[in-house]
């Protein structure tokens, strides 16, 4: 039985903190990102949203997700994304990063007819082989447009000092809390 045949191949969206079985790729974790639209009149969007993540203060090696919908989307065929009052739920597979995100970069390409959103937090959830699970929430609460304050179509967040602001935003899993469950990559 092939990895994605297996009956708990879809389970990796309910128990992200669970270790992922491998395709024998070395590297590959587990990122599963959840965002949060505000909830005020024209907060949704129809741009593209992309999203980099880095366990480095300056952003250095950062792992890029130039589509979340197409990277990762997990809501169904005829979902609107980042729709007002939207939790949209995405994961996918990419490079493992040194050490927990600590730094992320999110931005809109502007387009559509819906170009401004937006965002309440961004929330991201990581495993990978030999690593502990990490959970880190990203507070953004700032509008993605050209005609609204801050007049930017990006949002960076970086808690990868070692202040007690960036420590308490981060949590580690211990794989014993988590429901026992085997998850598989899809």
């Amino acid at each position: 039985m092939s990895v994605s045949d297996s009956p708990v191949a879809n389970l990796l969206p309910l128990y992200p903190c669970v270790w992922p079985w491998q395709d024998g790729g070395v590297g590959n974790c587990v990122y599963t990102v959840y965002i949060e639209t505000g909830c005020n009149r024209k907060c949704g969007t129809d741009s593209v949203i992309s999203l980099a993540l880095s366990s480095e203060a300056t952003g250095n090696g950062a792992v890029e997700i130039a589509n979340l919908e197409e990277w990762g989307g997990l809501m169904g065929a005829n979902h609107k994304y980042f729709n007002r009052n939207n939790l949209d739920v995405f994961s996918g597979r990419g490079p493992c990063l040194p050490g927990p995100p600590c730094w992320m970069e999110l931005s809109s390409d502007g387009s559509g007819s819906g170009h401004r959103w937006y965002c309440n937090y961004v929330e991201v959830t990581t495993t990978g082989p030999h690593t502990n699970c990490t959970q880190q929430v990203f507070t953004v609460e700032q509008w993605l447009a050209r005609d609204r304050v801050p007049y930017q179509l990006t949002a960076t967040r970086e808690y990868c000092s070692s202040s007690a602001a960036g420590r308490a935003m981060t949590k580690k899993v211990d794989h014993a809390e988590t429901v026992g469950v085997d998850a598989a990559v899809v």
